[in-house]
């Protein structure tokens, strides 16, 4: 089941919301991501958080009853992270978030770090108001949308390292690489309509230009 995850900070274009919103089984909202699913003209099945960062919670009252699950302030997860258990409690095996761009940067790295937590707990997609960034397993192939000239810039999720990966549509190849830990390829380029990559020995975080959709 695929879940979407609306969170505070800058998001993508409200279009590309709704498409992902469209593809989604379920739609939460996370706290101040609310006020960017409605933007987007989109209605969440749940809004969860403590929303001390909702300006006006007033949006609460057009959430269906029974869809708003509130938490107290004093709590050691983020409200993201309680929308990602959340999706996983009800099912979901593929997350994607929208939002997070921006602002701070310690949500910025928070958000990033989601990726390296076990599956089911991590998001596969996270679109922001510039990137989309992708996970894929270990030993997993991907072929992403790029255009030519698109930067692509490509970590090991964790930042644990990897090798054996390869690619293909990229000017700088990632076949024969091997990255110790802290180490990662930053502003690749498309050379081509469409870039694959296989990852290797860890599970790889994928950053393109926004909106640009994984495609296998």
């Amino acid at each position: 089941m695929r879940a979407l995850i609306f969170t505070g900070g800058e998001g993508p274009a409200p279009s590309f919301a709704r498409r992902l919103a469209d593809a989604a089984d379920l739609v939460i909202a996370a706290d101040s991501g609310l006020v960017a699913a409605m933007a987007a003209g989109v209605l969440p099945d749940l809004a969860v958080g403590d929303f001390d960062s909702l300006p006006d919670r007033g949006a609460l009252a057009a959430m269906p009853e029974g869809s708003v699950l509130e938490y107290p302030a004093d709590k050691d997860d983020t409200d993201t992270e309680l929308a990602l258990r959340v999706a996983a409690e009800r099912g979901a095996d593929w997350i994607a978030v929208a939002g997070g761009g921006g602002g701070r940067l310690d949500h910025l790295l928070g958000v990033f770090s989601l990726f390296a937590r076990r599956s089911g707990f991590a998001p596969r997609e996270w679109h922001t108001g510039e990137e989309s960034a992708y996970a894929i397993a270990a030993g997993e192939t991907a072929r992403f949308a790029a255009l030519p000239g698109d930067i692509v810039s490509v970590f090991p999720a964790g930042l644990e390292g990897s090798s054996g990966m390869t690619s293909e549509g990229l000017k700088w190849p990632l076949k024969g690489l091997v990255w110790d830990r802290g180490y990662f390829g930053i502003s690749n380029l498309a050379t081509g309509n469409g870039i694959s990559i296989s990852a290797g020995t860890s599970g790889l975080v994928i950053i393109l230009p926004g909106g640009r959709e994984r495609i296998l």
